[in-house]
């Protein structure tokens, strides 16, 4: 089943989604308090994910404080201990990131699971 849903969410890289942002740039996570986060995060509304919760994206460009951001998937991370896949978006599609870069931003989070880009 992961399988599937991982097919499905590298079918949505180049697409672009309006994100709400639930965890605004400088914000502590909900659960864990000492978590801050140095981005904006939040989730594409309707959209479900392997959680059964919507699809969560990192939004790894902007600082901006929005409810919404429009944002492109440039890509996703595959978390092998973990029901999910988060998605990557950008507002600035037109600057590029290697995976390594990608996987530096989302380390506040990242370095609890065995993730990879996908």
């Amino acid at each position: 089943m992961k399988e599937v849903a991982i097919q499905e969410a590298k079918r949505n890289i180049g697409k672009s989604f309006s994100v709400m942002i639930d965890r605004p740039f400088g914000s502590s996570h909900p659960k864990h308090p000492n978590i801050i986060y140095p981005i904006n995060y939040g989730y594409i509304p309707g959209l479900i994910g392997g959680d059964q919760e919507e699809q969560d994206v990192y939004v790894i460009d902007s600082q901006e404080q929005s409810k919404v951001l429009n944002v492109t998937i440039i890509a996703v991370i595959y978390r092998q201990d973990d029901v999910e896949t988060k998605w990557v978006g950008v507002v600035d599609h037109t600057k590029h990131y290697t995976n390594q870069e990608i996987m530096d931003i989302v380390h506040f989070q990242e370095q609890y699971y065995t993730s990879q880009i996908i």
